[in-house]
């Protein structure tokens, strides 16, 4: 296989993500694959001899992050050199410079990225919030939140070196698998045996400690995150006590000054030493004529030096941290410390411990760091890049992008089809989608498995914009459609109520009003509300706030529309009916009869009068062909009395007949 690394850091810089790349370098090397890097330039690297696998692209060395060069992420001389590599894969170990211009080739030539999340960019924003201020350490944290996530999601496969950097992508919103692969050491390079007594001694002569000072080093980078500086503090106590323990800080970088200063100011001239920056080839040597580790960062994805300096037999000094919790056990491969004084007490224990004791710690940590082999590291990554490889096989490229009100339509094609997609525009603005963007199968698939809840979720927003629903409509309406799950259909209304587009309560208020207007009573607003699945004790709540005079007022008004109405019927039924239409209303017995109190019956009784005279002069007259006397009276009476009449009003209307004719 063909593999191209792209990394901001290479040799002769030091720090652990180069020692990962140069140990995997070697291993892949070692199976028979053809690796090439991609990397920067930087003064330390014209010691360099040239070499046809490696590319060093030109930048900008920022001194206020040392040893770390700045690059454009376009670089199209490399580009052409890139292709004629004929890569099968890149692995990108970086976010930013390098990183971006291997997103970029990855893209150009349709070659499958694999990247590992080295830096837990979230213990770096001190290089950018200069004056510490929270409102902008909230910003660039939220930033690093938010590329960490970007940069995850688009890589065809995602390495992480540990459960505690697995854990804080997941917290980052990062939804793709993640392979957890800690960082293999070749440990046969780390064993104490290959450095002689005498390249020790120079080495100790060289830091300027004696042979039997006891010696406990820091390898690294020098820097604010790596908490150099409660180290230091901690050989104030060291010195008070007069022990014969010595400091030396191997490495260089941009807090070297501070720390060297602070030194001075304790006074820690003959305790603490530096040497700044030493070429990778010589680390080994340097854990290998000290008898301890230190290290109080608390900003590594895995901590390789930690690993180095027990691959190297020495105990280790640290401050608790997720990642150092199968390294560092208390008592037997090292010593956990929260304060410069704890340390400073730990540290003097463990020098006092008698020469068989202190063997038996280092044997153990040698133990502790076999499980790092490199061989293995080498193999699981290889593996990996086999599965993005197989991803990648078929990718598909945004051709056109459609939004219309809360949906978006995607179109994606391959060189085999062309497919449409539809989803919500929150998974849109999620995955932040551009046009001529390639994606993988993996993604498609994810993206057609949500397409049922997409199309769903549109065809709800085009029934809500017709007309306001509430939560049972809407279900009731999607349990029609037997190929939606339940869980769907409650993914989608839940969804629905997120965006504002269903409301309960909001429809239930305007609901009431309109039917207020309508002049319902308050139990036909109930019923109504209740078949729409809104709650009764809700609905009574807030009818219980309106003053009880207002359903009066509004049926009274409701009741003199209706009595407007023409009518033959006798005042009698009349009133019966209009006593019906108010209880269907939606009235109560009280407002009811209320309102039939104050309803004005006058006018309505006068215009009955002339009804009956009508009806009984006609009744008369038709039924005097057959009856005469008392016999006629009685049957006329009778069918007045039929058609609902007052007793009264028909004794007094016959009575005037019959004077009439008389």
């Amino acid at each position: 296989m063909r593999i191209g690394m792209f990394t901001d850091a290479y040799t002769p810089d030091i720090n652990g993500v180069v020692s990962s790349i140069v140990t995997l370098k070697t291993e892949l090397e070692r199976q028979g694959h053809e690796v090439f890097v991609v990397t920067t330039k930087s003064s330390a690297s014209k010691e360099e001899e040239p070499d046809d696998h490696i590319i060093r692209l030109a930048g900008i060395e920022l001194k206020s992050l040392y040893g770390y060069v700045l690059t454009s992420p376009i670089h199209f001389a490399a580009l052409e050199e890139i292709k004629k590599m004929n890569l099968d894969v890149i692995h990108v170990h970086t976010e930013f410079g390098v990183g971006i211009f291997a997103r970029i080739v990855s893209n150009k030539l349709s070659i499958p990225l694999v990247s590992t999340y080295h830096t837990m960019y979230e213990d770096y924003t001190h290089y950018v919030n200069i004056f510490n201020l929270k409102s902008v350490e909230k910003v660039v944290k939220q930033a690093t939140y938010s590329l960490s996530k970007l940069y995850g999601d688009k890589c065809t496969a995602l390495i992480v070196p540990s459960e505690k950097t697995k854990e804080r992508l997941e917290f980052y919103g990062i939804k793709k698998k993640i392979h957890v692969i800690p960082t293999g050491l070749d440990l046969e390079r780390f064993d104490p045996i290959h450095t002689s007594e005498e390249m020790k001694q120079s080495l100790r002569k060289e830091i300027g400690v004696s042979d039997d000072d006891f010696l406990i080093v820091y390898v690294g980078r020098v820097a604010e995150e790596k908490s150099i500086d409660l180290v230091i503090d901690g050989f104030s106590f060291i010195k008070k006590a007069q022990k014969k323990i010595r400091l030396a800080v191997i490495g260089g970088g941009p807090q070297l000054d501070d720390l060297k200063k602070q030194a001075q100011k304790l006074g820690l001239e003959d305790y603490v030493f530096f040497t700044d920056r030493r070429p990778h080839d010589m680390i080994p040597g340097y854990y290998h004529c000290a008898d301890a580790f230190v290290s109080a960062s608390l900003s590594e994805t895995q901590g390789m030096t930690f690993i180095e300096a027990l691959a190297s037999g020495l105990v280790v000094f640290a401050r608790p941290d997720d990642v150092l919790t199968d390294l560092v056990i208390e008592n037997e491969t090292g010593y956990l410390f929260h304060t410069p004084e704890e340390f400073a007490n730990q540290l003097m224990a463990y020098a006092s411990l008698d020469e068989g004791s202190r063997e038996q710690m280092k044997k153990q940590a040698k133990e502790k760091a076999a499980i790092y082999d490199s061989r293995l590291f080498g193999q699981k990554v290889y593996e990996v890049y086999q599965e993005a490889i197989q991803i990648y096989e078929k990718t598909y490229t945004i051709e056109k992008i459609k939004s219309k009100d809360d949906m978006v339509e995607m179109t994606v094609s391959s060189k085999d089809e062309q497919i449409k997609i539809v989803m919500t525009m929150d998974v849109y603005a999620e995955k932040k989608y551009h046009l001529n963007e390639m994606i993988h199968q993996e993604e498609l698939e994810m993206l057609q498995n949500q397409e049922q809840f997409a199309q769903t979720y549109a065809k709800c927003i085009r029934k809500i914009a017709a007309k306001d629903r509430t939560r049972k409509e809407m279900y009731d309406f999607l349990t029609q459609d037997p190929d939606l799950s339940i869980k769907l259909i409650n993914d989608v209304i839940d969804k629905l109520e997120q965006k504002g587009y269903i409301n309960d309560y909001r429809y239930m208020m305007m609901q009431i009003e309109s039917m207020k207007l309508l002049r319902y009573g308050n139990n036909r607003i109930v019923r109504t509300l209740v078949k729409k699945g809104i709650s009764q004790p809700e609905i009574e709540e807030v009818l219980r706030k309106e003053d009880g005079e207002l359903e009066t007022i509004r049926g009274l008004k409701w009741a003199e529309r209706q009595q407007m109405k023409p009518s033959d019927k006798p005042l009698k039924m009349q009133k019966m009916d209009m006593k019906r239409k108010l209880y269907q209303q939606g009235y109560e017995t009280d407002v009811v009869n209320e309102i039939m109190n104050r309803l004005d019956f006058v006018e309505d009784h006068e215009k009955e009068k002339q009804n009956l005279k009508k009806m009984a002069d006609r009744a008369w007259k038709r039924y005097a062909q057959k009856y005469e006397g008392t016999k006629l009276r009685n049957v006329v009476f009778r069918y007045l009395v039929a058609k609902g009449f007052d007793y009264d009003d028909i004794y007094e209307v016959i009575g005037e007949i019959e004077r009439a004719n008389d």
